[in-house]
């Protein structure tokens, strides 16, 4: 007797971010699983699957952020780890944000490479395939022994900045020299021009910044400054200050990632920035929402990328090369 096998995708999320979790779900046409999670009095967390998962394409949601991001971190991999002894038959953790990223390297002696103990905790969990946006150095996918889908937010930026007008009319700004790579791809798709701010960070003081020059012709500009993540909002304001002291017209903030740790909004608020666009890969609780804020949305993105995934299709080729790094 010949035996048939369906492939059976499941999709479940921790309490990170369900909201983006719903979204990716409805565009794949399936629903978020049924999952337990539970913390107990003491702080240590549990899970339990509520349908069978053996032999099932499982999908774990969660975003490195929104909850702590220690505890979201711990709760994904509890699920991976609970999936696994389930028998899935193969795991993806699907992580938009990823915590520690900008902990890659040692910039100095006796300090942690996190992002790479943050790779080996979800394979040793059990992840067989990673999916993230926008990491905050390429070089992370490194980490892993196992397949990385590294997606960009590039062209969902790219629509949105083609609102911005004429392209002659717009500089597209890297905040910091490590920046102007990613600032260049924006700026060669809109034709627009490039410059950036060359930025001081004191030794040993945590977000910390101190903005010098802009280089690059930014007079009578509409001036996008581009960064994968806004944290503290200190680069991103002592930037967008500088761009206006130096002639800009208007000055819009893009980032993939909206950390904003306090007291990032409050400096965006009070900042010469006119319009904050972000993405959904954290989510942006009422308390930190302000006018500034647009929130454009990178389910579509993810939901493809999981759709190649679970149908073992190149994801490179889905997008065209453009949408993974």
């Amino acid at each position: 007797m010949e035996l048939v096998t369906k492939k059976k995708l499941l999709l479940y999320t921790g309490d990170a971010h369900p909201a983006l979790a719903e979204e990716i779900a409805e565009r794949l046409g399936v629903k978020v699983g049924e999952i337990n999670l539970r913390q107990f009095a003491n702080g240590e967390m549990h899970c339990r699957y509520g349908e069978s998962i053996r032999g099932a394409d499982v999908f774990i949601i969660q975003t490195h952020g929104g909850v702590q991001v220690n505890d979201a971190l711990m709760q994904q991999l509890i699920m991976i780890d609970a999936a696994k002894r389930a028998s899935a038959k193969r795991i993806t953790a699907v992580c938009p944000y990823y915590g520690y990223s900008r902990q890659d390297r040692k910039a100095e002696g006796r300090e942690p490479i996190t992002a790479k103990l943050v790779a080996d905790m979800l394979t040793v969990a059990g992840a067989d395939r990673v999916v993230s946006v926008d990491l905050h150095t390429g070089q992370i996918q490194g980490f892993f022994d196992q397949p990385v889908d590294h997606l960009t937010a590039l062209p969902i930026l790219i629509d949105y900045c083609k609102t911005a007008g004429d392209p002659a009319n717009v500089v597209i700004v890297s905040p910091d020299a490590g920046g102007v790579k990613a600032a260049k791809r924006l700026a060669n798709h809109l034709g627009a021009d490039l410059a950036f701010v060359n930025k001081i960070r004191p030794k040993g003081v945590a977000n910390v910044v101190e903005a010098s020059n802009v280089i690059g012709n930014v007079a009578g500009k509409l001036c996008i400054l581009l960064d994968d993540m806004i944290d503290t909002a200190g680069t991103i304001v002592a930037a967008a200050q500088l761009l206006k002291d130096e002639g800009a017209t208007e000055v819009w903030a893009m980032a993939t990632h909206g950390v904003l740790s306090d007291p990032a909004t409050e400096r965006l608020k009070n900042s010469v920035i006119e319009k904050v666009v972000i993405t959904n890969t954290l989510p942006l609780p009422p308390e930190k929402q302000i006018d500034k804020f647009e929130v454009l949305s990178i389910a579509p993105l993810v939901a493809d990328a999981i759709e190649a995934v679970f149908e073992d299709e190149s994801v490179s080729e889905i997008f065209g090369g453009e949408n993974q790094k």
